[in-house]
Parts: structure tokens; sequence; C-alpha cells
């Protein structure tokens, strides 16, 4: 008997409306209580068309938005988050604004969409906040959220105009009946035991891994690889692997787990192998031989290249503080942005113990030194020593 399909809740709307802020928050109160997933969609569709001289990540002409890419890459986490035995997961990103959610892309969901909605002078300022405010991209978002306003009148939706984060989630759980409930058609079972994981045909390809201690620079160096390699009209992709592996058992916070973020980087490597891609530029962590033993055996066909990037005592704790002081991506479950100096502090030391456990262990296939070096210069070295841009 195949599992039923695994209730997912997708908050959608414009930027700056609040997704993933109120998302994020009902994933943390859910897994206190049962097996969670979350999922950002922005984060399964980092996959763009071959570079033009004018644009270096134009949208692929037959997916505008990556909409569809994202749903396919949904469909097949959702799987993966069910075989870990999840009862629910929480889903946040935009979708088409005349279309709407490609549900024939999502079989194995039980979907509840929501739509969250903000008044156009609370909009620009929130955008104004992440420094949007006045420019093309901000009044390319308020026509968005017009036409979401115009296209898609009926259905779930909460306006966030004025609300707080709290208010906004009470509202959602309202309106959606207290979800997730989990009786009748459609309801996850309790606790499955995790695995074994779907298995994906991975072609073949090459993926740059970049891996080392918390604080060391793995996504900043990760997004300027990407970055300097579609300028140099090379196609790729990114994936960080934090944002694809966000599960929580019911009370305790979950470890790492490389088997469903193995089994969900093998999903997207072949819905964007599908489109042609051939290389990916992965970032994450990951402590021993025997973790990255898992990838390569999810990704079979694919040539892993694990640069570890190292950084002392100093640069690991500069780093962190600043990150406690909202420098960096806006990226969901960020549990530095906030938090008090001793705290950081306290994360600076197990980082440098990290760093230092890797170091004695000489994990990976290469490794790169970042202390005191600009970040260009940093994924100017990983790329010479890989020579993906001969």
């Amino acid at each position: 008997m195949s599992a039923a399909p695994l209730p997912v809740l997708w908050l959608y709307g414009p930027p700056a409306v609040g997704k993933s802020t109120v998302a994020w928050e009902l994933f943390t109160q859910l897994s206190r209580r049962m097996p969670t997933g979350y999922v950002d969609l922005d984060q399964l569709g980092m996959c763009y068309a071959q570079p033009r001289p004018d644009n270096w990540a134009p949208e692929p002409a037959s997916d505008p938005g990556r909409h569809r890419r994202q749903a396919r890459n949904l469909n097949l986490v959702a799987a993966n988050v069910r075989a870990a035995g999840a009862r629910c997961l929480v889903a946040s990103g935009v979708v088409d604004a005349v279309r709407g959610i490609d549900v024939d892309l999502l079989p194995h969901l039980a979907l509840t969409p929501c739509r969250l909605r903000v008044e156009p002078y609370e909009l620009r300022q929130r955008l104004a906040g992440r420094g949007r405010a006045g420019d093309a991209a901000a009044d390319q978002v308020l026509e968005y959220a017009d036409a979401l306003d115009r296209n898609h009148p009926t259905g779930l939706c909460v306006d966030t105009t004025g609300r707080t984060v709290t208010d906004v989630l009470k509202l959602v759980l309202a309106e959606t009946g207290g979800w997730p409930t989990l009786t009748g058609t459609g309801a996850a079972t309790a606790a499955d035991p995790a695995g074994p994981y779907p298995r994906y045909p991975a072609g073949p390809g090459e993926i740059l891994w970049l891996c080392g201690a918390t604080g060391v620079g793995k996504s900043t160096v990760g997004w300027e690889i990407y970055t300097t390699v579609s300028n140099a009209g090379r196609r790729a992709a990114f994936v960080d692997l934090d944002q694809i592996g966000f599960y929580r058992p019911a009370g305790v916070q979950s470890p790492r787990n490389h088997p469903l973020r193995a089994s969900n980087l093998a999903a997207v490597w072949q819905t964007y192998r599908a489109t042609g891609l051939r290389r990916m530029i992965v970032v994450g962590p990951v402590g021993d031989d025997e973790a990255v033993r898992t990838y390569r055996e999810a990704l079979p066909s694919v040539r892993i290249t694990l640069c570890r990037l190292h950084a002392g005592r100093d640069s690991l704790t500069e780093r962190i503080l600043l990150r406690g002081q909202g420098q960096g991506p806006l990226i969901a479950g960020d549990d530095l942005k906030g938090r008090p100096a001793a705290r950081l502090r306290q994360v600076a030391d197990e980082a440098t113990a990290e760093a230092e456990a890797l170091e004695a262990a000489t994990l990976g296939d290469l490794r790169v030194d970042t202390d005191g070096r600009p970040v260009p210069d940093i994924a100017g070295e990983v790329l010479r020593r890989i020579r993906w841009l001969d």
C-alpha cells in the first residue's frame, strides 16, 4: 500500500510579505510536538538558463520564474521528508501571478495553499528596509502583488498589513482550520521509520562542494563562485544543503540529517540535469568521510570535489559576530542573527574546535585558507584549482 500524501501548507505572496518568517515560526512551533519539515521554494530553483552577455542569470523561456521546476523539486523533497518520518511540511515561496500553483506537478502532496498579502504602502516600506525602495525591483514587486490580488481573489488569504508575525500566524491557522489536520485521507501516519529514501537516476556531471566550520564563509564564497562561473558564460546551479535539509523530530533539535539531505540533493540534481545542467556549486557542513560517502552513494555518477575552507580563531570570531549583527544573506533558519555577544563568542569557540578537528582529519579533496583574504581572491583560487574556467 503506497504512503498517503504528505500534508503541505504553502504560504505564497510577494517578496517582503512575510512568507518565510511566518512559515519558519510555524515550522518551529510544530516541530516541538511532531516531526516536521520546512523548505523555502527559492532554494529549489537556483538554476537558470544559459547565460547571455546582457544577463548572467536569465529565466528559461520554457519556465519563466522557474515555478514549474520548483514545484517538481518540492514534490520530490516532500517524498523524501515523508520517508524521514515527517507528518507535515511547511513551504514558502512565490507562484506564477496568473497560473498560480502547478498542482498537477504535486501528486505526493496533500496541499493547502494560503496567500499572504499586504497593502501597497506598507509593502513599499518593507522593501525600503531591504534597500529596494524606489528602484525598478521594488516597482516590479508591487506590480506582482497587484497581479496576485487581481488574479487570485478567492481561496485562503491573510492580510499581514500592520500585523506582527504572531498575529499573522494565528490568522493563518484560523483560515486553514488549525492545519495540519492529521485524520482522514491525506494524513501522514505517525512517526514512520526514517527511510529508505527514494533513489533518483542522477546522470553524470560535476559538483563542487564547499565545506568547513561555522563562519568560515561557505555560502559567501560559494555564491561568488556561482556568479563568477555564470558571468564567464558557463551554466551552473547553486544549492545550500542547510536550506534543503530542515527537518526536526518532535521535542528535540535534530542533528544534521545527511541521508535526507543527500536524497534531496540527488532529487534537485535530477531535475536540473533534465534541463541540460552539468555543474553545481553546493555549500554545507560535513564532519567526516562517512557522511561524505552518503552523498557519493546518492549521486554515484557525479564527480564530487569536496573543498574545505579553513580559518583560524580570530577570523571565525569576527565573521560570527558580524553574522549576529545581521550581516550576510537573508536566509531561513539563521540561528546567529540577533544573538547576544556572549552566545556568539561561544559559537566561535565551537567553530574553532570544529575547524581544528577537520584540519586534523584532513577532510576534503582540496583545502583553501581564508584568513585575511577577500572573497573574490578565495573564489578565484578554488576555481583555478578545479579548472572549471579553463
